[in-house]
Formats: structure tokens, sequence, C-alpha cells
């Protein structure tokens, strides 16, 4: 299966620095976003180690099977940046989101701690494929509000998981086949946050109307456009997305 992809990251309208790291391993096909948090630099700290131990881990474990690999992947990223605010106290309390998506053959892994989301858009429609680990999700999950009353939330950025700040994390780790023409999106809240999905559908459907015949300038475009759509829409936070597209 060939895997045509690209991703950016923006600060955003209203962030004094960006928190937000992404990684794109295209020898290894593997991609992730990781959106930091913490004070005193903490958070853009975290999000960089992420984007560093991860790759260096993959190649060094390629062996691994690839669900265990996924996993061990983010824990050992839980471990580096724990490890790193130990050696420098006023780092405490850092910790990052990780989501990641690796594809091996017709297979994609997925994996996921926090809020950072992956998406899949198929044959005209949009399936988030990961559930966040947010104090709001929580509610959603105990049916004390919709969907559509969530986004008003006063408590929608609190996460109740995240990468790095206990010593322990479970990690959400899933597989699906992959055809032709599906593609795949990652993102920091900077985007799903001010970008309803109904709007990400259509952005990426202008830009990839045709995925099989999309060239990466094709892909690169709709992720700009996303951003920009975030930005318009106040652009609060920073904004990270990652699209791949699946090829013959």
């Amino acid at each position: 299966m060939g895997i045509i992809c690209a991703g950016a990251t923006d600060i955003g309208r209203k962030r004094k620095s960006n928190q937000d790291s992404i990684c794109l391993d295209h020898a290894h096909h593997f991609f992730a976003v990781a959106d930091g948090m913490g004070g005193h630099n903490g958070g853009d700290i975290a999000s960089q180690i992420s984007v560093k131990v991860m790759p260096e881990f993959i190649k060094e474990h390629a062996s691994l099977e690839p669900e265990k690999l996924m996993r061990e992947t983010i824990l050992e990223v839980n471990r580096t940046i724990l490890k790193k605010a130990d050696e420098t106290p006023e780092l405490h309390g850092m910790g990052t989101t990780v989501s990641a998506m690796q594809f091996k053959g017709t297979q994609i892994l997925i994996g996921n701690v926090g809020d950072s989301r992956v998406y899949m858009v198929n044959n005209g429609h949009i399936f988030q494929l990961t559930r966040d680990h947010s104090f709001v999700q929580e509610k959603l999950n105990m049916g004390i509000y919709t969907r559509d009353e969530a986004l008003h939330d006063p408590q929608k950025n609190v996460l109740v998981r995240s990468v790095g700040f206990e010593a322990e994390v479970l990690v959400d780790v899933f597989h699906y086949r992959v055809c032709k023409n599906d593609i795949f999106l990652i993102c920091s809240d900077g985007l799903h946050g001010k970008v309803s999905d109904s709007d990400i559908l259509h952005i990426v459907k202008r830009n990839l109307a045709e995925p099989g015949r999309s060239a990466k300038a094709d892909v690169e475009k709709a992720v700009q456009e996303l951003i920009a759509q975030a930005n318009e829409n106040g652009g609060q936070d920073n904004i990270s997305v990652i699209i791949a597209v699946a090829q013959a």
C-alpha cells in the first residue's frame, strides 16, 4: 500500500509559543501529533521529546509485533518525559497528548493518549477513530449531555489521561484494514476544537476529491486550508494537522 503524507503545525493567533510538535517518519510510515502542556516551557519540551523519541524507538525495535510496538513506543515517551522532569524540577508536571499511526502493509496501527485525534475519511464520510481522554468525554460516556452541548463545557480542555504526567499510563491501541482511497488525519485540539467534523470533511473532500490520484501537493494544500480555517475561527490554540492518503 502506497502512502502519501504531509503535515504542519502552527502557533495559532493567541498563543505566545507553540507547544505542539509533529512527527513525519516516512521511512517507517509512522506519523504522530503531540500537544504539550505544562508551565515554564514544559509543554514545548514534552512534545519535542515525544517526536524525537518515537522514531528512534520505532527504528530500534522494528521487530516487535505491531500492536506491542505502538504501545511500547508511547510508553517509552512516558518514561523519557518523567526522567527529564525528575532531572529538572521546574519541569515537574509537564506532559503531552500523543496520537500516532503507523502503516504496516494493508493495516494501520493507531495509538492514543489524550485528546488529540485520529480521523478516517472514507467514501465521503468522516469517522473519529480515537476517543478523547478528557473530562468532557467522561461526561458524554455517562450521558450527562450531548456532543453539541459538550462544546460549551468550560472544562473541555481538562484531560484525564496524558503522557509524562504519571508513572503508569494506559495507551489505547487500535488497528484497521486500510483500503485504497482511505484518508487518515491526525490533529491536535487546536483544529478539532475550532473546526467541526463536517467542515474538516468538506475541506478534505474539496482538496482530495480523488484520493487515489492525489499528489503530495494536494495533501499539503488540504493541511494548510484546515490550519487556515482554525485560525479564521479564532485560532485560540496551537494547531497541528497530519494527513495520510492510501494509494495503490
